[in-house]
């Protein structure tokens, strides 16, 4: 088997992704992520809940303190029928706050993206709607910053940045510092140039709720061929947004804290949810890919050929004896994307404690390649999952025959 052309298309899509999106980020300059400070909506914040314990205490009362005039702030969680004292923990926080914390329930578990549906209807009052995971916390002005990037009417959602507050735990954290930075700061930088981003991340995004009412019969009724998909939310509802015609941003300057699996089996399955949520993605964009700016619809469906071939040129690799060389060239590849981390100015500026030493990048040489090979044709089989899949969540079957974990 051949495999230049293939070969010669992966670089073509690193060089458009890495060099390509950086080049057009420094001739759009001061203009890349513009900002006001003159609008200050009344704002909802909504937190999907799916068992997780006493945490989602601390949660609730850390996002009721954020930078923001308290009477245009408010907290909506919305519990998915945890098997926990989750909803008990949720209800307690909101009796110290009763103004301003609204703990709803899902009349049985419906997954998050209704579930975050069910919050959105309730909140009558909010122009902007923040979406924001239960595991993770919430920087102080991130609110301030995300709408303050609502500049224009056709703007309909600004997403944030994600760091990782266990960076230094083990090698696999360690490396997936890097690999979010890299996600995150660069790998966007061509959809963040013509105002697309493809996929805001629903551990904190804010949308015109506006919007939302109006793309929620899309929204309640997604499925694969009859079948109910509750995983990748937050990268439909992009597209969604998107094919809508709206304009989508993404700005650094609003982050918040996650922690990254710190064992390979949390890594993977981390991995294949999110392989499972590209290739649906994919396939639902293909039809209206040429709706999107010329440079972002061919980014987009050339991102959608390399999940599919590049494991092809892993097997081949193996095939004719030459994975040694694939892995010797994914090393100095790493290598050279572990030098661009360790000097970037943004890196540099984070506090030592969520900055890494480029070397725990290199592990990515074979993990890469080793996603690619098994997750891939294993995502494609496993479509049909209609779960959570989130942080090792136990299972649970609704009323209406959904799983969720």
């Amino acid at each position: 088997m051949d495999t230049v052309p293939i070969f010669l298309f992966v670089l073509v899509v690193f060089a458009n992704r890495y060099i390509f999106g950086l080049y057009l980020r420094i001739i759009k300059g001061r203009r890349f992520d513009v900002a006001r400070d003159d609008y200050e909506p009344t704002v909802t914040i909504v937190v999907p809940l799916f068992n997780e314990g006493d945490s989602i205490y601390d949660t609730i009362i850390s996002l009721v303190s954020l930078d923001y005039p308290p009477e245009k702030l408010t907290v909506t969680v919305v519990d998915d029928c945890s098997t926990d004292d989750s909803y008990e923990w949720a209800c307690r926080a909101a009796r110290i706050f009763p103004d301003r914390v609204r703990v709803l329930r899902n009349p049985y578990n419906m997954g998050k993206r209704k579930g975050i549906n069910h919050a959105v209807r309730e909140a009558e009052d909010a122009e902007i709607i923040v979406s924001v995971d239960s595991d993770v916390i919430v920087d102080r002005g991130a609110v301030r910053a995300l709408v303050a990037r609502f500049t224009a009417d056709d703007i309909a959602a600004v997403g944030g940045r994600v760091h990782v507050t266990n960076a230094n735990e083990n090698w696999l954290s360690r490396m997936q510092t890097i690999k979010y930075f890299f996600g995150q700061e660069v790998l966007k930088n061509l959809e963040r140039t013509m105002a697309s981003v493809m996929c805001l991340s629903g551990c904190l995004t804010a949308y015109r709720r506006s919007v939302l009412m109006e793309l929620e019969p899309i929204l309640e009724d997604r499925n694969l061929f009859g079948v109910p998909i509750k995983y990748g939310e937050d990268r439909f509802l992009t597209r969604q947004i998107v094919k809508a015609g709206y304009r989508t941003l993404m700005t650094t300057d609003a982050f918040c804290y996650t922690k990254a699996p710190t064992t390979l089996t949390g890594y993977f399955n981390q991995q294949l949810r999110w392989k499972r949520s590209n290739i649906v993605d994919f396939m639902g964009g293909i039809s209206h890919a040429w709706k999107l700016h010329p440079l972002v619809g061919l980014h987009y469906l050339s991102m959608f050929v390399l999940l599919l071939v590049y494991p092809f040129l892993i097997i081949a690799h193996l095939v004719d004896g030459s994975f040694v060389s694939l892995i010797a060239f994914h090393v100095g590849l790493i290598a050279i994307l572990g030098f661009v981390y360790h000097f970037a100015p943004s890196t540099r500026r984070l506090d030592p404690q969520y900055r890494v030493h480029p070397v725990w990048f290199l592990p990515m040489a074979v993990l890469m390649p080793t996603a690619y090979l098994v997750l891939t044709p294993l995502g494609l089989f496993t479509l049909h999952s209609s779960s959570w899949e989130t942080r090792g969540h136990g299972a649970v079957v609704g009323q209406q025959g959904g799983a969720s974990s």
